[in-house]
């Protein structure tokens, strides 16, 4: 019981953004850069990639080029921009090529049926939309692309929704975390505090659609009543 709550600390650990960008810096610039996007691309485009930092990794990237410590917001703009874009683009491609077969696959250590179901459940609803929407919602982020290339969206309607999901989460995320670093002074010292705020955040959209989903079905079933 020990050695596994050991475990669980030192993952825990390993998927702190913090951590995986002092980790990185120490290596250089360029290699901070190129490990960052490898995160990224991972976390967009590949299914064993949906339990990697994604919004709170953006957000502390941007605080960290901030403070000035040889990380450039501007390249980080660029290049994560491109690996989400790609990450995405290789999503569809799988989703594309495997097709219905990938929802008859069995849970397995890192694979959950129940994760592209929630991706499905949000294509359904929102249909090519869901590739913007589902970029500010962790687990979905990773799963909707590969929904989509199931579904045989059009490549050309899916790299619209892609660009521009990738556009408005990437800028939006690290921009937050450059401008939060320029005016409030010492932030980078309760990173921990920024990272948690937002994984709340990040939780809102499901929470919001969750209610909304229960109130709708109330309304049905109140009209049901009276129509009886």
């Amino acid at each position: 019981m020990e050695s596994l709550i050991e475990l669980l600390h030192n993952l825990k650990e390993l998927l702190n953004p913090k951590h995986i960008i002092e980790f990185l810096t120490t290596k250089g610039a360029v290699f901070t850069y190129i490990g960052l996007a490898l995160i990224v691309f991972a976390e967009t485009g590949l299914a064993v990639g949906f339990f990697l930092p994604g919004d709170s990794l953006l957000v502390v990237a941007g605080l960290f080029a901030a403070k000035a410590n040889g990380l450039n917001v501007a390249i980080l703009l660029v290049l994560l921009f491109v690996a989400a874009v790609v990450g995405d683009a290789l999503g569809y491609y799988s989703g594309l090529k495997v097709g219905p077969r990938i929802f008859t696959r069995q849970k397995s250590l890192l694979f959950r049926p129940s994760h592209l179901q929630k991706a499905q459940g949000f294509y359904e609803k929102y249909g090519g939309k869901t590739i913007i929407i589902a970029r500010f919602v962790p687990v979905v982020r990773t799963f909707a692309p590969i929904v989509a290339g199931a579904a045989q969206m059009p490549y050309r309607r899916f790299v619209v929704y892609n660009v521009v999901g990738g556009f408005l989460w990437v800028f939006s995320m690290i921009l937050t975390g450059y401008f939060l670093g320029s005016l409030i002074p010492n932030l980078d010292q309760h990173i921990e505090w920024v990272v948690i705020v937002v994984v709340a955040l990040s939780l809102l959209p499901p929470v919001i659609e969750y209610l909304k989903s229960r109130r709708e079905k109330r309304r049905a079933a109140s009209v049901g009543d009276v129509q009886v």
